[in-house]
C-alpha cells in the first residue's frame, strides 16, 4: 500500500518562494477552499508532477513556474510502501530529480527517462492514467471510465487486476518465438547444408577412390621427365663451366697487359712532354738571334750547335714514339681479344644461371609433385577408413534431434500464445472479476441512491437498466446521474485495487466534484460514501462551496491570493 505522508511545494503556479505544506495521512476527510484563481487545484497538479513528471491538468510544464520568480519550482513528496520510505524531488529551473529510498538516492546514472520507468515500474507500480483514474478526480481534466476506448479501459483495468505481468510475458514470448523460429530456420539449413555435404563426400570418395591412382602414376611420369630435364641440364651446366675455365686459362694475362698498357701511357706522356720542349728549342734558336729576355746577341756557334744538338734529341725521341706506339698497338689488340674472350665468359655465365635457375625451380616441382603423390597416397587411406563420414552424420543426428527440440518448443511456445491472448488468461481472471466488479458498482450507485442495475461485460461494454428496467447508455442520463456513475467506478477501482493490492493508497483526491453536477441530495449520499472509505483513506474534497460543506470535514483548508502569491491557511 502507498500511504502519501506529506508533500510540499514552492514557487508552483500561483505559490511563492517559501514552501507550502500539506499533511496526507493525519486527517480522513480534509475540504480545501478558496476563491476562483487561489489555486485551489494546485495540490492536484503539484502530486502528479511530482510523481509523473507531468501536471494534472492541461498545462504545459513551463508554465507550471511561478510567472513572477520564474525560477527555482520545487516539489517534494514523502510515501512509504510497505514500510520502505521513499522521497521525491523534482524541480525547475534548475531541472532536479532525484528518488531517495529509506534517505539514501536511487542510483541516477540511467536518462531521465528511464529514471522515470524505474519510478513508475518497480516503485509506484502505476502509470499516469491507471492514477487518475484510482486515486485523482476532477471536474476539469478528468476523463471518466466510461468516456475511455475500449483499449484504454481494458489497460485500466489490467493495471488494477495485475494484469500487465501478462501483457510483459507476452513480450518476452514473441522474444522467444522469434529466437525458436530463427532456430528452427538455422537448424533446417544446418541439416540441408550436412546432408549435401555427406552426398557430396560420399560421390566424392568414390572419385578418388578411382582416380587416385591414376593421379600418382601421371605424376611420377611428370618426375621422371623433369629428373631427365636436370640431368641435361646439369650436363650443360657443367660443360659451360669447363668452357669458362679454359676462357679464363687464355687470358690469364690481362692484369699484366693492363698494367704495361698504363706504363705505356704513362711513358707516352713523358716523352711528348720532352719532344715539345726540344721542338721549343729548335724553333727558339732558328729564329732569333739575341736573347729576347736580356737582349744579348747569341752566338752563332752557339746557335748553330744547340740546333744541331735539338735536331737529333729530336729525332731520337721521334724513333721511340714510333716503337713506343708500335709496342701500344700490340697491347691494344691483347686487350680486344682479351675483351671479347671476357664476353664469351659473360654471356657463358649468364647461360649457367639461367640453367641454375631451371634446375631450382625443376627440384622444387618434383618436390611438390612428390607432396601430392603423398597426399593422394594419405587421401586413399583416409577414404578407406570413413572417419569424416561417421562425423558428419553424428553431427546430423544431434542436429536432427535439436531440430525435433525446436519444433516441440514451438509447439509449446504456440499454446503458450493463446494463453496470452486478451482472450485467454487475461480473459479468464477479467471473466472471475467482471461480476464482483458489477457488484461494487450497483453497491456505490445504491449508496448513492441512484437506482438502477449497471452491469459492464468483460469486453467493458455498459449494460444499464434503469426505471422500468429499460435498457439505457451511459450517454442517456444527465450530467449528475453521469458524476453518480463516474464516482461509484471510481469507488470500485479503488476496493478492486486494495482487494489485488495494486495500487492501494491513502488518499483519493476529488476537485470541485460538489460543484458540477450534485445536488444536495446527492451531495449527502455522496458525504455517506465517504464516511465508509474514512477508515483508512484520507479524502481531499476541492470545492466552492465553503459555508455548505465545512462542517462536514475533519480539516478545512483555505487557498488565498495575496500580493499575486497563494498561501494556505487551515481554518
Amino acid at each position: 500500500m502507498i500511504i502519501f505522508k506529506t508533500i510540499k511545494f514552492k514557487n508552483f503556479l500561483s505559490t511563492g518562494n517559501i514552501f507550502s505544506e500539506i499533511g496526507l495521512d493525519e486527517h480522513q476527510t480534509t475540504l480545501i477552499v478558496g476563491d476562483n484563481g487561489a489555486g485551489k487545484s494546485t495540490l492536484l497538479d503539484a502530486l502528479s508532477f511530482s510523481l509523473f513528471g507531468k501536471p494534472f491538468r492541461k498545462i504545459k510544464k513551463p508554465q507550471l513556474i511561478n510567472s513572477i520568480t520564474r525560477k527555482n519550482l520545487m516539489v517534494e513528496v514523502d510515501f512509504s510502501i510497505n514500510k520502505v520510505d521513499y522521497k521525491i524531488i523534482r524541480g525547475i529551473k534548475p531541472h532536479v530529480f532525484e528518488v531517495y529510498k529509506n534517505g539514501e538516492i536511487i542510483n541516477q546514472s540511467a536518462a531521465v527517462k528511464d529514471y522515470q520507468a524505474i519510478l513508475e515500474r518497480q516503485i509506484l507500480k502505476v502509470d499516469h492514467k491507471t492514477f487518475c483514474q484510482v486515486v485523482v478526480l476532477g471536474s476539469a481534466t478528468f476523463q471518466p471510465f466510461m468516456q475511455l476506448s475500449t483499449q484504454n479501459r481494458r489497460e485500466i483495468i489490467e493495471d488494477l487486476l495485475d494484469l500487465q505481468v501478462f501483457t510483459t510475458m507476452n513480450g518476452l514470448l514473441k522474444n522467444k518465438i522469434l529466437v525458436n523460429n530463427e532456430s528452427l530456420r538455422k537448424s533446417d539449413a544446418d541439416r540441408k547444408q550436412l546432408n549435401d555435404k555427406i552426398t557430396l563426400m560420399r560421390s566424392h570418395m568414390i572419385e578418388m577412390q578411382s582416380n587416385n591412382e591414376d593421379l600418382i602414376s601421371e605424376k611420377k611420369e611428370m618426375i621422371e621427365d623433369s629428373r631427365v630435364k636436370i640431368e641435361v641440364n646439369s650436363a650443360k651446366y657443367k660443360e659451360l663451366e669447363e668452357k669458362n675455365c679454359t676462357l679464363k686459362s687464355n687470358i690469364s694475362d690481362e692484369n699484366k697487359i693492363k698494367e704495361k698498357m698504363g706504363q705505356l701511357s704513362l711513358l707516352k706522356v713523358k716523352i711528348e712532354t720532352k719532344l715539345r720542349g726540344v721542338r721549343k728549342d729548335l724553333d727558339f734558336y732558328m729564329v732569333n738571334d739575341n736573347c729576347p729576355v736580356c737582349h744579348q746577341d747569341i752566338h752563332e756557334d752557339f746557335r748553330e750547335e744547340t740546333i744541331k744538338e735539338r735536331k737529333s734529341q729530336k729525332e731520337e725521341i721521334d724513333v721511340g714514339i714510333d716503337k713506343l706506339v708500335e709496342q701500344y698497338n700490340k697491347m691494344d689488340s691483347r686487350i680486344k681479344e682479351i675483351m671479347v674472350v671476357n664476353d664469351k665468359i659473360n654471356d657463358n655465365n649468364l647461360e649457367i644461371h639461367t640453367i641454375k635457375n631451371n634446375i631450382n625451380s625443376t627440384m622444387e616441382y618434383v618436390a611438390i609433385l612428390e607432396k601430392e603423390i603423398n597426399g593422394l597416397n594419405k587421401k586413399i587411406v583416409e577414404n578407406n577408413d570413413h572417419s569424416t563420414m561417421t562425423e558428419l552424420e553424428t553431427h546430423l543426428q544431434r542436429i536432427e534431434k535439436e531440430h525435433c527440440n525446436n519444433e516441440e518448443e514451438r509447439n509449446i511456445l504456440s499454446m503458450c500464445t493463446s494463453m496470452l491472448k486478451d482472450g485467454g488468461i487475461k480473459s479468464k481472471i477479467i471473466k472471475q472479476y467482471v461480476p464482483v466488479i458489477n457488484k461494487l458498482i450497483n453497491k456505490y450507485l445504491s449508496s448513492m441512491e441512484f437506482m438502477c442495475q449497471f452491469e459492464l461485460d468483460e469486453q467493458f461494454n455498459e449494460t444499464i437498466k434503469s426505471r422500468h428496467r429499460d435498457v439505457f447508455s451511459y450517454t442517456s442520463f444527465s450530467e449528475g446521474e453521469k458524476m453518480r456513475i463516474n464516482l461509484a467506478i471510481l469507488f470500485t477501482w479503488r476496493a478492486v485495487a486494495k482487494m489485488r493490492n495494486s495500487i492501494n493508497t491513502n488518499i483519493l483526491i476529488m476537485d470541485e466534484v460538489f460543484d458540477s453536477s450534485l445536488d444536495a441530495n446527492g451531495t449527502d449520499e455522496f458525504m455517506k460514501v465517504i464516511r465508509e472509505l474514512t477508515m483508512d483513506t484520507n479524502t481531499i474534497i476541492i470545492s466552492h462551496k465553503s459555508d455548505q460543506l465545512s462542517d462536514k470535514f475533519e480539516r478545512v483548508l483555505k487557498l488565498e491570493k495575496n500580493r499575486n502569491f497563494s498561501t494556505i491557511t487551515e481554518i
